[in-house]
Order: structure tokens, then C-alpha cells, then sequence
């Protein structure tokens, strides 16, 4: 098996049509139709990743989503018959990890599904607290700190050891240190990684006398928790 799904979607057709093509899949599926009843489900814990349509009956699936975001991480994918901005900032701010208008076509969720199970497994911290080494870095209030003490970090410096460290034990290579935390439309080379690489070196390893980054040659770097 694949992993376990749970559809809440009230049009009973396109709910059973998406469990076939998912079961082909190889998921396991199960189905609820109003949203009170997928909540209840959702909240027993036993599934890997919730499709969720935003107008449902009982308890719409915005209020089904923030409920579940009390307790849980599970990637949750949105459903929606209306294309609107409003509708797509709402659920990710609410904490969806993806949004699809209706009509869609099954192959596209089903690589979003792919996607956001990936993502899930991948070993990325879902926690506010992330640590290695001695180094604490708490994402929501945007501080870094060893020793009880909070390093001075500039915005660039800050993502560039987030990443590194939401992905710990992983070898990253400039170009997707580049893309990752650079963005997309950066233009310019990698030195640009080995430079802000060096400026962390020194304001956390130099300083508190740690090893943190570590430099695979030829290939990137990783931070391991030694």
C-alpha cells in the first residue's frame, strides 16, 4: 500500500471517482460526505494525507481544516469549485498544503498526492524548534541561539541555516541552496552559497567553537548533529 487517504467530499460521484482511480493507485481510501463526519474520521489519526472539499455540509471544509491543523501535521490537499484568490489564500493560510479548482484533471492530484506524501516523509522537522549541535533555531520567533545565547543573523543568513537544518543529514547542493533560499529568478553563481556559508561559519562555529556545517567536496554541504 501506498499510504492512506481520506476523501471529504459531498458530490458522492466525484468522491467515488477519485477512491477508484486512488485504490488503482495502490491507497487505501476511505470516504465521508459532510464534513462533521470527515472530522471525526481526520481526528482518529490513521491517516497519511486528507483531500478536502471547501463546501460541505454540517461543517465547511475550512472549519474542518483549522480543527484538524490543532492537532496535526497531515498534509491536506483543498478542493474547491470556486477560482477565487480569496478562496486559495484562505485555505493555505489556514494550513492546507495544496489547492485544486475544480474541474481537475485526476492525473494532476494525483502527482499533488505524490508531491505532499513525499514532502511529509521526507524527514523535514514539522516542529517550531529546530536543533543540531548545540545550535537551536526557533522558526516562528526567527532566533537563532547556542549556549543561551542568540546570534545576530541577517534575513539571508537565517533561511540559509533553516534550510540546512530542516533538511539535517542531507548533502545540499549549491544549486538547490540557490533555488531554495535564493528563490527561483536568482541570477548569479554559487559562490553566492559559499560566501554566506562562510559568514554562519563564523558567527556560530568560530564564535562558540562547534561544528555545524560541513563541506562535501564537489557535491554541497549538510549539517550533521555531532
Amino acid at each position: 500500500m501506498n499510504g492512506k487517504i481520506l476523501i471529504i467530499e459531498d458530490e458522492e460521484k466525484l468522491a467515488r471517482f477519485i477512491e477508484m482511480e486512488l485504490s488503482y493507485e495502490g491507497y487505501q481510501v476511505e470516504k465521508a460526505y459532510d464534513g462533521r463526519t470527515g472530522l471525526e474520521l481526520a481526528q482518529s489519526g490513521a491517516f497519511d494525507l486528507i483531500v478536502l472539499d471547501i463546501m460541505l455540509p454540517n461543517l465547511n471544509g475550512m472549519e474542518v481544516l483549522r480543527r484538524v491543523r490543532r492537532s496535526s501535521s497531515i498534509p491536506v490537499i483543498m478542493l474547491t469549485a470556486r477560482d477565487t484568490v480569496v478562496d486559495k489564500v484562505t485555505g493555505l493560510d489556514s494550513g492546507a498544503d495544496d489547492y485544486m479548482t475544480k474541474p481537475f484533471e485526476i492525473e494532476e492530484l494525483l502527482a499533488r498526492i505524490r508531491r505532499a506524501l513525499r514532502k511529509q516523509t521526507s524527514g523535514t522537522p514539522s516542529g517550531k524548534i529546530l536543533c543540531a549541535a548545540g545550535l537551536t533555531l526557533d522558526r516562528e520567533r526567527h532566533v537563532a541561539m547556542v549556549r543561551d545565547i542568540q546570534i545576530d543573523l541577517t534575513k539571508r543568513e537565517f533561511d540559509l541555516l533553516q534550510f540546512l537544518l530542516e533538511n539535517k543529514g542531507i548533502v545540499i547542493s549549491r544549486d538547490t541552496l540557490l533555488e531554495k533560499v535564493w528563490g527561483y529568478d536568482y541570477v548569479g553563481d554559487t559562490n553566492a552559497v559559499d560566501v554566506y556559508i562562510r559568514y554562519l561559519r563564523c558567527k556560530i562555529e568560530e564564535v562558540f567553537n562547534i561544528k555545524l556545517i560541513h563541506t562535501i567536496r564537489g557535491v554541497g554541504y549538510v549539517i550533521k548533529d555531532e
